[in-house]
C-alpha cells in the first residue's frame, strides 16, 4: 500500500502542482471575459438578422455547440498556423501554444453565451426599445442603456453556471502541450511512476474551485427570485 499511495509524495507534489494553477486561471479569466464581449456582439448581430452574417454566425454557433471542445482546440492548433502561413506568410512556430488554447476557448465561450444573451435579449419587451427611441436615443444607445442591462440580469445565472463548466473544461488544455495543473500532474507521474497522489490533488483543486464558484450562484439566484417575488 505504501508503494501504491504515499502521503509524503502527496505533500511533496502539492507545491509543484499549485505553481501551475495560474495557467488554468488565466485561461478561464481571459476566455470568459473575451467570450462575453463577442457573445453580446454575436447575439446582437443575429437578432438584427443581417444577410449572410446571420447565416455565418448561425453556422459558427452550431459548429461550436455540436462538436467536442477538444476537437475545436485541435482544429485551432493545427489549422490556424496553416491558414496564417499560407495566406499571410507569417511564421507561427514561435507562437506560444497557449495562444491557440485562448482562441479555441474564447470561440467556444462566445458561441454558447451568444445563445444565452440572444434569448435574454429577446425576452425583453420591444416596447422598451421603442420607449428609448421616443426619448431621442438611437437604436444602439437603447440597446446598450436599456436592453442590455436587463438582459444581463436575466442571463446571469446561466452565465455563472457556464463559468463553472468552463473551469472544469480546462482539463483538456494539456492535450496540446500546455503545462497546466493536469499537464504537470501527468509529467510528475511519467517521471516518478506514481500518478495517484498528483491526480488526487488535481481532483481536490477542481472540487474546491467549483464549490467556490457555486456559492455566488446561489446568492444570485436567491436575489433574483426575491426581486421577482417583490415585483409581483
Amino acid at each position: 500500500m505504501a508503494n501504491f499511495f504515499s502521503w509524503e509524495r502527496l505533500w511533496m507534489n502539492l507545491p509543484k502542482l499549485l505553481v501551475t494553477l495560474p495557467v488554468t486561471l488565466e485561461v478561464v479569466l481571459i476566455t470568459y471575459l473575451l467570450g462575453i464581449f463577442f457573445a453580446i456582439f454575436f447575439a446582437y448581430m443575429r437578432i438584427k438578422k443581417i444577410i449572410i452574417l446571420n447565416q455565418l454566425l448561425a453556422f459558427f454557433v452550431s459548429f461550436e455547440r455540436d462538436t467536442p471542445l477538444l476537437v475545436q482546440m485541435l482544429v485551432c492548433y493545427y489549422g490556424i498556423p496553416l491558414v496564417i502561413e499560407n495566406f499571410f506568410d507569417v511564421d507561427t512556430r514561435e507562437w506560444s501554444r497557449i495562444v491557440f488554447v485562448l482562441i479555441a476557448y474564447t470561440a467556444n465561450v462566445s458561441a454558447f453565451l451568444s445563445e444565452v444573451f440572444r434569448s435574454a435579449i429577446l425576452s425583453i419587451p420591444k416596447g422598451q426599445t421603442e420607449a428609448g427611441l421616443s426619448c431621442g436615443l438611437t437604436g444602439t444607445q437603447s440597446f446598450l442603456r436599456i436592453i442590455l442591462p436587463q438582459a444581463f440580469r436575466i442571463a446571469l445565472p446561466n452565465m455563472w453556471t457556464f463559468l463553472i463548466s468552463l473551469f472544469k473544461s480546462t482539463s483538456l488544455i494539456y492535450m496540446i502541450g500546455v503545462v497546466d495543473i493536469i499537464g504537470r500532474a501527468q509529467a510528475i507521474g511519467s517521471a516518478t511512476s506514481h500518478s495517484l497522489e498528483s491526480y488526487i490533488i488535481v481532483a481536490f483543486v477542481f472540487v474546491f474551485f467549483s464549490i467556490l464558484l457555486q456559492l455566488p450562484l446561489g446568492l444570485i439566484e436567491k436575489k433574483l427570485s426575491f426581486q421577482k417575488k417583490r415585483g409581483k
